[in-house]
């Protein structure tokens, strides 16, 4: 997984450096919403809180997860922080714009190393929507989860000047990063991203 996260990130780096155009560094608050449900008996774990999903998810085993009596499900927030680097600027029309991305988002148990690459409409000045897709990486999945995540972003971002703007993004996780889950057994994460970008010139 290493090896693939280092190969994605020195191509997006390479294509920032051939299109040169103008470029990004992003960071703000990351709030994560963690959804955890599995229908099955488990001996709860003893260091924390059996209904709180980052804690629940390191108790199962495979045969406790093939045991299927018992129902748990429960919802965390947790607070983190991202930093990244996007390539802007790179027009499809008069206005509309590719803008690909790297984002490290450090959330408890949850880190991970983001890539959306987002279509950019401009709205009215100084106001511009995003969409599209992010392919997300946990960088230390735990027993029985996956460690890619595919996502669908949307936000808003506003220009405070030619160099600074503000930004605001959710991040709604489609993938189950549970193995073998199902849609009564799964765990899933939803992320909101504030923060604020500073634009670098040509």
């Amino acid at each position: 997984m290493k090896n693939v996260v280092n190969t994605v990130l020195a191509i997006v780096l390479m294509s920032t450096i051939a299109y040169s155009q103008t470029i990004k560094i992003t960071g703000g608050v990351n709030l994560m919403q963690v959804k955890f449900k599995v229908d099955g008996e488990i001996d709860p774990p003893t260091d924390g809180d059996p209904t709180d999903p980052v804690v629940t998810r390191n108790a199962f085993s495979d045969e406790a997860l093939s045991s299927s009596s018992k129902t748990i499900e429960s919802t965390s927030n947790e607070t983190g922080f991202y930093l990244g680097l996007a390539l802007s600027d790179i027009s499809l029309s008069e206005s509309l714009e590719l803008l690909p991305e790297v984002r490290f988002v450090v959330v408890k148990d949850f880190n991970q190393i983001q890539m959306p690459v987002l279509l950019k409409y401009n709205i009215v000045d100084n106001l511009s929507a995003v969409a599209g897709p992010n392919f997300g990486f946990l960088l230390d999945p735990s027993q029985n989860t996956k460690a890619f995540n595919l996502a669908i972003d949307f936000g808003l971002s506003y220009n405070i000047s030619d160099k600074f703007s503000l930004e605001g993004r959710y991040d709604w996780g489609l993938t189950n990063l549970l193995e073998d889950g199902d849609s009564d057994n799964y765990i899933k994460i939803n992320n909101i991203q504030f923060g604020v970008a500073y634009n670098f010139g040509k």
